[in-house]
């Protein structure tokens, strides 16, 4: 708990970082990645380069400052970041060196504003904080059966051409079996070596764990909008060939739907975010599952829809299914009724039955459409505790803030 004579600092806090926090993380991550060029090994440098990892170390640091003694508020917060952290590899030993670089970044940029008191204040709240996080990846690890940063040779025993921007990969150990056992909507870590520096990706598992293999179906991130292409994205597809291995995380990720149970389960997706509800539904499908199940999800065309022939396979093979699929920019010879059912965005209220009021909602896709989605269901009257979003980043936090 922090102490009586560190609150009134933090709490005043609150309007300094939303005014100062961007400002506060770009120093924070300059100073400490050109004191120490060996954590970029940790970092997405894509993120580094667009500013994102900034804007969500912000949004945390603002987000814990203003609901530090709200703890069921923050709590499904830190234990998305548990995941992260465990995912990339983070150790007991990375802690001491982000508080010195925070607390360091924090005294430059508030300059005689961060008195000692204040400064004192930060690093008791950092350490109750990092003591938390620490502790629950520890758990973490164990539960995995994986030591922090620890990596399986993985072979690639199939690629398949999923549409015109995603492959799915297919992996086993070298000895031809199943990774382990995932629970569906989780993610792994994949490492390339990008010139001196090794990079690590998340990318969600797109299949049922009942299988011999894992699968992750990843979408080639083309330069747009003044963004640089993704680099490991177009590793994957140009460099990667059947036989080839790969360095492989064990699975984490909290956005994990309960698959027993009898009330609804509605998947809602958009774009690549349809990868983790794939693999739900294909799980559902291999355990013979009765639960009914609405899939919802909006692509471009037929062009940009991937994972169709899993699709195919379910609409045979499970009858609890509804299936409604929006295309956006239809081709021409895409079928409405047949490819599609609504053109255009998706839309939530043409579609949801009284029955699936009562079920449980996931979402996955670009941040603006789960946006819309997200508001699309609070205007249906689903109580927001019923809706869980895989999302890591600000938008993680804005109900927070």
């Amino acid at each position: 708990m922090l102490s009586t004579s560190a609150r009134p600092y933090i709490d005043a806090s609150v309007p300094v970082l939303r005014e100062h926090g961007i400002a506060i993380t770009r120093h924070f991550y300059s100073t400490m990645l050109g004191e120490m060029p060996e954590l970029k090994n940790l970092f997405n440098m894509g993120n580094q380069a667009n500013g994102a990892q900034q804007q969500s170390l912000a949004a945390a640091v603002f987000a814990y400052a203003a609901n530090i003694d709200n703890a069921s508020a923050i709590a499904p917060v830190l234990e998305r970041i548990v995941h992260k952290h465990a995912s990339v590899g983070i150790k007991p030993a990375h802690y001491p060196i982000v508080g010195r670089y925070l607390l360091g970044a924090i005294a430059h940029v508030l300059g005689s504003a961060a008195t000692p008191a204040l400064l004192a204040a930060w690093d008791e709240a950092y350490w109750l904080l990092a003591g938390e996080l620490i502790a629950a990846e520890s758990r973490l690890y164990q539960r995995s059966g994986f030591e922090a940063g620890e990596m399986m040779s993985l072979k690639v025993i199939k690629i398949v051409n999923e549409s015109d921007n995603v492959m799915s990969f297919y992996l086993q150990t070298l000895d031809g079996k199943s990774p382990g056992d995932f629970k569906p909507g989780q993610y792994i870590s994949i490492a390339m070596q990008v010139g001196d520096l090794r990079q690590l990706r998340q990318y969600s598992l797109s299949d049922a764990p009942q299988q011999p293999w894992w699968r992750i179906s990843v979408k080639r991130e083309r330069a747009s909008h003044n963004l640089p292409e993704g680099q490991i994205s177009t590793m994957l597809h140009e460099d990667i060939c059947v036989g080839d291995t790969l360095q492989v995380s064990a699975a984490y990720g909290d956005f994990a739907p309960t698959l027993a149970g009898e009330k609804p389960l509605v998947l809602i997706s958009g774009g690549i975010g349809i990868t983790p509800m794939m693999a739900v539904l294909n799980a559902l499908c291999h355990s013979e599952s009765r639960r009914p199940i609405l899939f919802l999800h909006a692509a471009r065309n037929s062009q940009h829809h991937a994972l169709r022939t899993d699709l195919a396979y379910a609409r045979t093979a499970y009858p609890q299914l509804r299936m409604v699929t929006a295309y956006e920019q239809p081709l021409a010879n895409d079928v409405l009724g047949e490819d599609y059912q609504q053109h255009g965005h998706l839309d939530l209220a043409s579609v949801l039955q009284e029955s699936d009021l009562a079920g449980d909602f996931y979402l996955c896709g670009p941040i603006a459409f789960m946006q819309a989605q997200w508001l699309a269901l609070l205007t249906a009257g689903i109580p927001p505790q019923r809706i869980h979003r895989e999302v890591f980043g600000p938008e993680l936090l804005d109900h927070l803030l």
